[in-house]
């Protein structure tokens, strides 16, 4: 290469002395030697969204433009097609807006109908399609097709593991991310991993894969997303300072990584800077408007006694759940825990319940024994938030959250030491939690007082990694 360089120099000046005789080079080799092709627009979020990989909302822009323009002139390129559906997800999923799914449908579809034998790279982007619209049957039924298209393709497997997580299938989960390991490496394997360990209670685990997916990631919007999923750990954890450094690192690698932005505000509430709080989720919500966030932010005005307030977040919430439905989104768990907490238990146990019979994963047992308890319902309550929190089967991540609700609903069946075992341990787990329960979870502490003499003293779950696999199903 230096010699190149060289030669490109003497060209430039036209001759060079080789052995006492002037060499004269001509001018126009030099002039039609070929120049390097500079990357079309949004090239580089190509292989981001072909492997699953987070990529800059400029970069996912600059892609769609070239693969529409692409098959308007070649519309029986089915490779294109593909490409343009997932990156509909992907844009979809990162700003929230739903009215890109329908389009990365027809565009997937589109593909398929082009190309319907072997076609994996379609298969995928529905399968992370139904992912992203919290269809994770349809998701796991995508996934499997596109690994009978091509059983070696190790994108598909990530795709399966979050199908398989969302409908509580945690063996299946496990199963799948150690084929994947066998397949590939790198930082969006490690990402993929450390959300299994996360599901299984290994958080240490998961910190450090985390850790290194950051540190090994392949763009500033790969990186950023593993720093939001670190934070997000250290939020769990009730590490506040760690999950802020993560968090604000994020957004700054990544000012379009809305997620961070939201952590921001929810640390920064815990650690009483509520002014900064506010203001970071409501940059949050008008970048990327999920209902969680405004679920997030109806609670922190509440908690702050601005019911007003709370109240303007809570009809949006409502209404970009009814905007998700229209583009093919499930937004009923949080819808649920919303009713649960905010507006009709006895809707929330209806919408929960079809929920749970869709896909039964730990996030939607802990939501509908919130909802049975808050209907009141305390006997089929305690059913479902043992099955959040059960270990053995399936309920192994460590959440204050579902801690807390389980607790609760032990206070009110009068199931006293394992209610005040539990409520101890959502606040153990993470002291900051929420803005509305930590400071109920503290009343009903001291409402319940010092053990009895005769009372056994809490002990520690067992932790998952000495539960043998094959004990149990999940769910």
């Amino acid at each position: 290469m230096r010699i190149a360089r060289r030669l490109v120099g003497v060209g430039v000046l036209g001759a060079v002395v080789v052995g006492g005789v002037l060499v004269v080079w001509p001018r126009e080799r030099e002039v039609h030697r070929p120049r390097p092709v500079m990357p079309a627009a949004g090239a580089q979020a190509v292989s981001a969204v072909a492997a699953g990989v987070p990529a800059s909302l400029a970069d996912l822009a600059g892609l769609i433009v070239a693969r529409e323009a692409r098959v308007r002139v070649q519309p029986k390129d089915a490779r294109s097609w593909a490409v343009l559906g997932a990156a509909y997800v992907e844009q979809g999923r990162r700003t929230a807006d739903a009215a890109n799914y329908p389009r990365a449908e027809s565009a997937l579809r589109t593909s398929l109908k082009v190309l319907p034998k072997r076609n994996a790279a379609a298969l995928d982007g529905m399968a992370a399609l139904a992912n992203a619209r919290r269809d994770f049957r349809a998701a796991r039924a995508w996934g499997e097709a596109a690994l009978k298209a091509e059983p070696k393709r190790w994108t598909t497997y990530p795709l399966l593991i979050d199908a398989y997580t969302g409908l509580g299938d945690y063996k299946a989960a496990k199963r799948t991310l150690d084929r994947l390991l066998k397949l590939h490496s790198g930082p969006d394997v490690q990402a993929r991993a450390a959300g299994v360990y996360r599901d299984r209670g290994w958080r240490e685990d998961a910190a450090a894969a985390l850790s290194d997916a950051a540190a090994g990631a392949r763009s500033p919007a790969e990186q950023a997303a593993w720093l939001e999923r670190a934070g997000e750990l250290s939020w769990e954890r009730g590490d506040l300072e760690d999950a802020l450094r993560r968090f604000q690192e994020a957004v700054r690698i990544d000012p379009d990584q809305r997620a961070a932005q939201a952590g921001q505000g929810r640390t920064l509430a815990a650690l009483g800077r509520t002014t900064e709080a506010l203001n970071e989720y409501r940059v949050a919500l008008e970048k990327q408007p999920c209902p969680q966030y405004a679920l997030e932010l109806g609670e922190l005005y509440e908690s702050l006694g601005l019911t007003q307030a709370a109240q303007v977040q809570y009809d949006l919430l409502r209404a970009r759940v009814r905007e998700d439905a229209a583009g093919g989104v499930d937004d009923e768990l949080v819808l649920g825990l919303f009713e649960a907490d905010h507006g009709d238990p006895n809707s929330a146990v209806r919408r929960l319940r079809a929920e749970w019979q869709r896909q039964p994963g730990i996030a939607v047992a802990d939501a509908l024994g919130w909802a049975l308890h808050r209907a009141g319902d305390d006997k089929e309550a305690l059913r479902f938030a043992t099955v959040a929190t059960d270990r053995v089967h399936g309920g192994a991540v460590r959440s204050a959250l579902y801690s807390y609700h389980l607790g609760m609903i032990e206070r009110d069946s009068e199931r006293t030491a394992p209610a005040r075992r539990h409520l101890q341990e959502a606040l153990q787990i993470n002291p900051y939690f929420s803005p509305l329960r930590v400071p109920l979870a503290r009343e009903a502490l001291a409402a319940l007082g010092e053990p009895a003499p005769d009372e056994p003293l809490p002990t520690e779950t067992p932790d998952v990694k000495d539960v043998p696999d094959d004990e149990g199903d999940a769910g």
